[in-house]
């Protein structure tokens, strides 16, 4: 009897993906597990399930036989405080990374979300202003391929750059090029202070606040059709500086200074079952970003300083919304950014490129190709169909 025979159950009524149900569903506990695992399941194509906050994001896959659910490999196998990096495996929730001893790993991701599926899907939040990405956080990572082996890059040291390419080429790569089973992140104090500056102030705000040279850790907006936008800055550091720091925002923007975020901070501006979008773009190409989609009756909301933006619409008649996504993508590509769609309507789908054009797809073919031949992990799900 194989690993696949001892691991694999059928699959339930939950256990579907973007539409498609699997038929079988495999836990391991281990990365000599999985990749055993991985290596018997040679014939069947795979989706890897973290905690399941993106799992129904983006295209469907084309095929889908067997899950591959982390929630087993998980836990915080070593925290080196003094040089301030972590050691977790796969499916760790994001919260135990959140309220580590006096320390933090910097991803504004969701408490169930783990470590593994915030790699895979290169999150951030507000905050990557001042931390950057999963991708800028990881510095090693044990990866199995497809082919079953299992593969190590990077250390445990933050200036050890050895075989890096791998942690970036795994970052972002949504589950199609293997299994990730354990990370290395570099970690962060937890600031002694936090504050949040809010104020009802247009797009061009932002400029000012950056050139005010105040080192905010998030500049965010959020801004709906027939609403003023409003800014909301977090401040971090002592308390004398939070609050000083803080006083000279408020003035600079008309605002006040609190101590929590406003409600609609880091969450979507889509609601459920509506039309959902990751736009980008340069800094100055924000305001028009902005208008874009606020004169289309959407929502437009997150990191104005950075220019990563989303964009939500309720749930409408299906036959606009291709229209409706060629517009803003045509917006973004102005702005010298992209337009990726997350979700969309029941209905909605059929047609429509959820990635649209991106630079280098014939490299990341060639990757696809070389990391897994036939195409077996999260099969249709990455841009261009990979």
């Amino acid at each position: 009897m194989s690993v696949l025979d001892d691991l694999a159950v059928k699959a339930g009524d939950d256990d579907v993906v973007c539409g498609v149900p699997a038929r079988f569903v495999a836990a391991p506990a281990g990365a000599e597990e999985a990749a055993a695992l991985i290596a018997a399941a040679r014939d069947l194509t795979v989706v890897i399930r973290g905690g399941g906050t993106k799992l129904q994001q983006g295209p469907p896959p084309r095929e889908l036989d067997l899950i591959i659910d982390t929630r087993r490999l998980a836990g915080v196998v070593e925290h080196a405080a003094g040089d301030l990096i972590t050691v977790v495996r796969a499916g760790t929730p994001m919260a135990e990374l959140h309220a580590l001893p006096g320390q933090q790993l910097a991803l504004d991701a969701p408490p169930t979300a783990t470590a593994g599926g915030a790699v895979s899907a290169n999150a951030s939040g507000p905050r990557r202003l001042r931390y950057g990405t999963a991708r800028d956080l990881l510095i090693g990572v044990t990866v199995v391929r497809p082919d079953g082996r299992i593969a190590r890059a990077g250390g445990k040291v933050v200036k050890n750059v050895a075989g890096y390419d791998l942690g970036k080429l795994y970052t972002g790569a949504q589950g199609t090029l293997g299994l990730i089973t354990e990370c290395v992140f570099r970690l962060h104090p937890v600031p002694l202070a936090t504050a949040f500056v809010r104020a009802t102030a247009p797009p061009t705000a932002v400029a000012r606040i950056l050139a005010a040279q105040l080192a905010p850790s998030a500049v965010e907006i959020d801004a709906g059709p027939g609403e003023p936008p409003e800014i909301a800055v977090l401040v971090e550091g002592t308390e004398e500086g939070v609050r000083d720091r803080g006083a000279t925002l408020a003035r600079l923007l008309d605002g006040e200074v609190t101590d929590l975020p406003p409600s609609w901070w880091d969450t979507p501006p889509w609601p459920p079952g509506g039309l959902g979008l990751k736009l980008t773009g340069v800094l100055s190409a924000v305001p028009a970003l902005v208008e874009a989609v606020t004169a289309a009756g959407g929502t437009i909301r997150g990191s104005a300083a950075t220019g990563v933006l989303h964009a939500g619409f309720p749930a409408g008649a299906p036959t606009g919304i291709p229209g409706l996504v060629d517009g803003l993508r045509a917006a973004a590509t102005r702005a010298e950014g992209h337009a990726v769609v997350l979700t969309v309507p029941d209905g909605a789908l059929d047609g429509l490129d959820m990635w649209g054009p991106v630079p280098g797809l014939e490299l990341m073919r060639r990757v696809k190709d070389q990391f897994d031949p036939d195409h077996r992990f999260a099969p249709g799900r990455f841009v261009g169909g990979i």
